[in-house]
């Protein structure tokens, strides 16, 4: 039988009854007949590439493959492009070389290779069992794929002294079939870089530009433009890889999988923010770059499952994008866009994004952001982050912007003083609660005569503070919801009730001032209407502002540990922050400082002049002293003077104001609930009704007498 009627055989594989069209280069037909479990792959050296799948035709008694390989392919010029699925065959000093790609070690795919002389004969006394290894004429050699070369390393000197392979397949493995011990060069370069770059004119033309003027930032709104082009971008792509230059220092990649059924987890990684991206398919070589992206397997499988029309993988390095409202600093000012044409998230095998080696000053954390608005809105949700001092590598369950935002050391604090200042706070406020919620009881169901004006702007403080308390409460259970309306609101209550409460401290200051000034007769015609318009009103307005022009979201409170994060709804611009209620705040302190100390000093007054103090027993002492300090206590609570205590929260004094700050204004329920008890049990009097000299009673009823305190003091001796 003549070695050219093969070429019948060829033929009449694609005519054969039962066969279905197949690619142009038989793909389907070389990757079914290699991973049958029935078939036996034979591989014959000859002048042609071709495949006979069907028995009939060869009148074998066994199920074979059989593979007809080119001799010295890799080395014609005008050839059609194989796929990888297609091995090929060279010639090399004398000695035949097979060579394979990584998906045949992939797939552990068992070859039994003929050559020399009477090898039809050979083929056609086939049975069930191929003697491996004969010295006949004809020799058998199989060759177990990955076995062989499975564990191999990629060899730079004996790939660069062997024939180029054809450009398309950069992934081959040599095995050298005359030898008579199986060896295995490794040729496939776990780095690659991209078949085809597309330059800033290439992407105008196909409607993806970034428009960036000298001397600005990247715009959050167009990087997401363009990473959501990339999925029309890859349908015009005639190559698996290309590199991405957008201009201005946006770079990036594009992997299209020609073969989805096939698919592993791709790696891209570079020097530094001036290289290119290299493309890797594993992550033994990754820690040789500074910076990696790692997509795995499963991601690629979800895409499938999308019913996408082309599998791709996408990432564009952004360079000094536009920085949040919160004005993070962000890690070399590197952003990275990772897309795959569509949504990927909950991913138990997480993408993979390392920055290795890096000097920084601060607390790394990773964040993503998912394109919407015209500034990031920087979340760790989804995003854990693994850092041993310069390395750090954010692991995330889905496919979105990324980066790793630095908190400066002097704004963290430990995670134990947050576990302990958290439970304080929950602690306090919720006494507090149970006090000023006591005080609301009282004044509204047990009060038998008519409020003086003092206890109902006291009433209305104590509304704002108890609806303060309980929005706070509420809004870390709120923030894990991940709501972004329910966040925002949550923010923007919690927001007006600090604010209606400070506009309360000032109001109540204020009333004190009044009294003083007028001799405790306010004349002021429906005066607490007005007041309180003003109090309640003014807050909802700055509110509402910020609520229209998107100043609310979600807040993370950071750590030294990255993983101890607490999250919570509030304003999410730091300047906006300190604006409203940081300026608000110290204009209100000034206020009701100023107020205070006036108090402190006619309480002073009234006590030296007070005869019946003068006259009272040793032993009346101590208790006075203490109601006195219960009161002093109360009507710091009332002025709203210990918020003053953050002022402190700098340097050393960082964790103590913070404590400090923490409990007084957790237990200021507390307070005012004494303060009201003590004041409200002389009795609801009218003004100059009342002369008891009793420094608890003083402020209730001795503001409210016209009489000069530093009259009839003791002349000195």
């Amino acid at each position: 039988m003549n070695w050219t009627i093969w070429v019948l055989f060829v033929g009449l594989l694609w005519i054969a009854q039962g066969e279905k069209p197949c690619k142009e280069d038989s793909t389907c037909d070389v990757r079914s007949c290699l991973l049958s479990e029935t078939k036996k792959s034979l591989v014959i050296p000859d002048n042609f590439n071709g495949i006979i799948s069907n028995r009939i035709y060869l009148n074998l008694t066994a199920d074979y493959c059989i593979i007809f390989l080119q001799r010295n392919q890799t080395n014609q010029e005008n050839q059609r492009k194989w796929s990888q699925q297609w091995p090929q065959m060279q010639t090399n000093n004398g000695s035949y070389q097979l060579l394979i790609s990584k998906w045949h070690t992939q797939k552990d795919i068992l070859l039994y290779v003929l050559s020399g002389k009477r090898c039809n004969h050979t083929l056609s006394g086939l049975g069930e069992t191929i003697p491996c290894n004969q010295s006949d004429s004809c020799q058998i050699r199989c060759v177990c794929t990955k076995t062989i070369c499975d564990q191999s390393i990629y060899d730079v000197k004996a790939c660069s002294n062997d024939p180029p392979s054809d450009s398309k397949n950069n992934d081959k493995y040599i095995l050298n079939l005359t030898a008579t011990v199986d060896s295995c060069i490794n040729c496939n370069n776990p780095v690659k870089k991209p078949e085809e770059t597309l330059e800033p004119s290439d992407l105008k033309d196909l409607n993806i530009t970034l428009e960036i003027k000298e001397g600005e930032d990247v715009s959050p709104a167009q990087a997401a433009k363009v990473m959501g082009s990339m999925s029309s971008l890859v349908t015009v792509l005639n190559v698996s890889s290309a590199e991405l230059n957008l201009g201005g220092g946006v770079t990036g990649i594009l992997v299209r999988e020609t073969e989805p059924e096939d698919v592993e987890e791709v790696s891209f990684a570079y020097l530094n923010p001036n290289e290119s991206i290299h493309i890797l398919d594993s992550r033994y070589g990754l820690n040789a770059f500074s910076r990696s992206v790692t997509v795995t397997k499963e991601a690629f499988t979800k895409s499938i499952t999308s019913n996408i029309s082309v599998t791709f993988a996408s990432v564009v390095r952004f360079i000094n994008m536009a920085k949040d409202e919160m004005n993070s600093t962000v890690l070399g000012n590197e952003v990275l866009g990772i897309e795959m044409g569509t949504e990927i998230r909950n991913l138990t095998d997480k993408i993979l994004i390392s920055f290795r080696n890096m000097e920084y000053e601060g607390i790394p954390s990773c964040y993503s952001w998912n394109g919407e608005g015209s500034r990031p809105n920087w979340t760790s949700d989804g995003c854990q982050t693994l850092s041993d001092g310069v390395n750090i590598t954010c692991q995330c369950s889905h496919l979105t912007f990324f980066a790793i935002l630095l908190t400066p050391l002097n704004e963290t604090i430990s995670s134990s003083d947050l576990n302990r200042l958290t439970i304080i706070t929950q602690v306090g406020c919720g006494l507090s609660m149970f006090f000023l919620g006591t005080v609301l009881f009282m004044h509204c169901l047990m009060r038998k005569t008519k409020a003086s004006k003092a206890t109902r702007i006291l009433i209305n403080l104590v509304l704002a503070m108890f609806l303060l308390n309980f929005s706070f409460l509420v809004n870390n259970p709120v923030a894990k919801l991940k709501s972004s309306v329910g966040c925002k609101i949550m923010a923007a209550l919690m927001h007006y009730f600090m604010l209606a409460t400070f506009t309360w401290f000032a109001a109540q200051a204020f009333h004190l001032c009044l009294q003083l000034y007028m001799g405790g007769k306010i004349g002021i015609r429906r005066y607490i209407l007005k007041v309180s318009i003003t109090s309640w009103v003014l807050p909802s307005i700055v509110g509402i502002i910020l609520l229209i022009i998107g100043k609310y979201g979600e807040q993370v409170i950071e750590t030294n540990d990255s993983e101890e994060k607490v999250s919570m709804c509030w304003i999410t611009d730091s300047d906006t922050h300190y604006a409203v209620n940081i300026g608000y705040y110290v204009l209100v302190f000034i206020f009701t400082l100023t107020i205070f100390t006036i108090i402190l000093s006619w309480l002073f007054c009234l006590k030296r002049t007070s005869v019946g103090n003068m006259q009272s027993g040793k032993s009346g002492k101590s208790g006075k002293s203490g109601r006195s300090i219960v009161t002093i206590l109360g009507l710091c609570c009332m002025l709203g003077l210990t918020w003053g205590f953050a002022f402190f929260a700098h340097g050393v004094l960082q964790i103590p104001a913070y404590y400090i700050f923490t409990v007084f204004n957790s237990f200021q329920g507390f307070f005012l609930f004494i303060y009201y008890y003590n004041t409200s049990h002389v009795g609801e009097i009218d003004v100059g009704q009342s002369n008891s000299s009793s420094s608890v009673s003083t402020l209730k009823t001795s503001l409210d007498s016209t009489r000069n305190p530093y009259e009839n003091m003791p002349a000195k001796k």
